[in-house]
């Protein structure tokens, strides 16, 4: 399953319903909360183990992110990787 999570903050609770091999997209100003300063840092490590994480470019230049900052192992995708997971992922969950 594709989760594409524009919500902000991320409530764990979202983190917890995700199951393993499922992908998460972080999208618009949820792209701040993958930040390796951010309150969910220790748990988005944790969820690398068992889930590919991305958040996609765009999000992060609108909000002056550099890929320095993200939580180590998160991917930072495109709109064509984007639209990739999509047609790779037919169940989509959106989290707003």
């Amino acid at each position: 399953m594709l989760h594409l999570i524009f919500q902000s903050p991320i409530e764990t609770a979202i983190l917890e319903r995700v199951a393993v091999g499922d992908v998460l997209v972080f999208l618009e100003n949820a792209a701040l909360r993958v930040l390796k300063n951010s309150s969910l840092s220790a748990k988005l490590t944790q969820q690398l183990a068992a889930n590919r994480l991305c958040v996609l470019s765009d999000d992060m230049a609108a909000r002056g992110i550099s890929a320095g900052e993200l939580v180590s192992g998160i991917e930072v995708i495109d709109y064509a990787e984007l639209v990739e997971l999509t047609v790779q992922h037919p169940l989509i969950q959106s989290w707003s």
